[in-house]
């Protein structure tokens, strides 16, 4: 009894000495308000999440971890400001942010550190560099989409990408693609381009269709894409579309619900619940971490979720791990050799993918289920369709 209540005592002291303790600060900065707030808002809630989470055990060497956010406006002038205010203090790590083009503009700023981890998968740091990019990158997303359609024989592709930085980096990773032998058994039959500004996409869709396509390929991200299906509704085009996992969100799904495409189909990491018995891994447990987080919130964890979870999760562990003063240095070569290490999107090996810990691999097709009103996985990984998987 007299050793119960000794443990029970440690244990209330240590509570009190975290509690006491200075917080450990984490720089975030995020498009809260803007084009992007809906990216934004779903990974700050995530990471408040996480940040329960992560002091519920213990913190970081014992201090209270604690995200300090920033909000950039969506404005890559705002997000490069802020980016400097917050390197002044010298910090080892700042996260964020979600758009391409915001993470593009602060990423020269990093020359020298600190490790910027972006929550974009639309950036491609140099290997080595202080610039990290969340989730997979949109070439690798692409190529298990097309390679999905490709072998359920839907051969003719139309694309439309929006000209700001996240749909131009689609419209070249799109473009490249085509031409590999890999997936030489599907066609490009159009292409059109829309301003993020545009109110209407009408005229895009009417040539795209003229083309007869299988299927429509969609790669904008948040306000514009609701713009393009609004054309495909309203244009009768009765066909599968894709889009990126950028959209993967319940906030979009439900706002546009009156004109979502019938088959609407996203390429994203393999996050969502399954109703299969899951495997007793690390993967397994590291799902069960994150949906747990959420327990007893009115929160649905989706795409953006997890674009900000696996980042804070590799920072944080890195940072129990290393020394209490650890530079950007120092987290740059922690990282540099990591393999093995299981997240909310698959198993990150930083020596195979600099920068990323992740590639095709780790890419499933998704497509919304508007009765169930979630994803339902359709491929294997690799975007390989299940009724052909071997």
């Amino acid at each position: 009894m007299r050793v119960r209540t000794l443990l029970v005592a440690a244990a209330l002291l240590g509570s009190v000495s975290m509690a006491q303790a200075a917080d450990r600060e984490i720089n975030v900065i995020l498009p809260l308000t803007g084009g992007g707030a809906f990216l934004g808002k779903a990974e700050q809630q995530a990471l408040q999440q996480f940040e329960k989470q992560a002091n519920a055990d213990g913190g970081i060497h014992g201090q209270p971890l604690k995200f300090v956010f920033h909000d950039d406006q969506s404005s890559p002038q705002v997000a490069v400001q802020l980016a400097n205010q917050v390197k002044a203090s010298n910090p080892p790590v700042i996260l964020g942010s979600a758009l391409v083009a915001l993470c593009n503009a602060m990423a020269p700023l990093m020359k020298d550190g600190p490790l910027l981890y972006c929550f974009s998968p639309g950036i491609h740091p140099p290997a080595g560099s202080f610039v990290y990019s969340s989730s997979i990158s949109t070439k690798e997303l692409a190529a298990a989409l097309l390679r999905y359609f490709g072998k359920k024989g839907l051969k003719k592709i139309a694309l439309i990408t929006s000209t700001d930085a996240s749909g131009q980096d689609a419209y070249k990773n799109f473009k490249a693609l085509f031409a590999q032998d890999d997936h030489k058994d599907v066609e490009l039959v159009a292409e059109a381009q829309l301003n993020p500004a545009d109110v209407s996409a009408s005229a895009q869709i009417q040539r795209l269709k003229g083309a007869i396509p299988d299927v429509l390929v969609a790669w904008s991200t948040g306000g514009p894409i609701g713009t393009v299906f609004k054309a495909i509704h309203d244009a009768g085009l009765e066909l599968p579309v894709a889009t990126t996992n950028g959209n993967q969100t319940y906030a979009q799904m439900a706002q546009y619900a009156a004109f979502l495409p019938k088959e609407l189909y996203i390429p994203a990491a393999d996050f969502l619940k399954s109703e299969k018995p899951a495997k007793q891994d690390e993967a397994a447990a590291a799902k069960d971490a994150f949906y747990k987080a959420f327990d007893g919130t009115d929160i649905k964890p989706d795409g953006p979720s997890t674009y900000a979870w696996d980042p804070a999760l590799l920072v944080v562990g890195a940072l129990r791990k290393l020394k209490p003063d650890a530079t950007a240095e120092d987290l740059r070569n922690y990282f540099k050799d990591l393999k093995g290490v299981a997240g909310i999107n698959g198993f990150y090996d930083f020596k195979a993918v600099p920068n990323r810990g992740l590639d095709e691999s780790n890419v499933v097709v998704t497509r919304w289920d508007a009765a169930a009103q979630t994803w339902a996985v359709v491929s294997d990984p690799l975007g390989i369709p299940r009724a052909e998987a071997k």
